[in-house]
């Protein structure tokens, strides 16, 4: 099941993501850059809320949908990316350079997948496939 939702990030990867601010939830689209196994890899500016809301409180969840199929992603976000990923992140995403002078000009993150729900409508009864990590 793990490998299937992985799969399916991987070939969706503009996701509606969700932090918080106070008390009150916050969502958007957000691209996933770069995926390695269970890491997910992010890069936005240091001047948007999604920043300082991470920064403050760095649990966040996204969710990936097309048809009846759908992947809900629960994880922890960390800003300690290495140089030569940021670098690779930033030269293989197009939409980065034109929005961006320098991969130097962004901060990049990484959400440790904790817990991933795959939800499949199609069959009856519906499926849904529940993953937590071991740590």
């Amino acid at each position: 099941m793990l490998e299937k939702a992985l799969e399916f990030l991987k070939t969706h990867n503009d996701v509606a993501f969700a932090t918080v601010e106070g008390d009150r939830p916050k969502i958007r689209v957000f691209r996933i850059m770069l995926q390695e196994g269970t890491v997910l890899y992010f890069a936005t500016s240091p001047r948007k809320e999604v920043y300082r809301q991470l920064q403050a409180d760095p649990f966040a969840e996204l969710l990936a949908m097309e048809g009846d199929i759908s992947v809900r992603v629960t994880g922890k976000v960390s800003f300690d990316v290495p140089d030569d990923t940021a670098r690779r992140i930033y030269a293989e995403n197009a939409v980065l350079q034109r929005l961006y002078d320098s991969y130097a000009s962004m901060v990049y993150f990484r959400l440790e997948i904790s817990s991933l729900d795959y939800y499949d409508l199609t069959p009856d009864p519906p499926l849904l496939e529940h993953w937590t990590s071991e740590a």
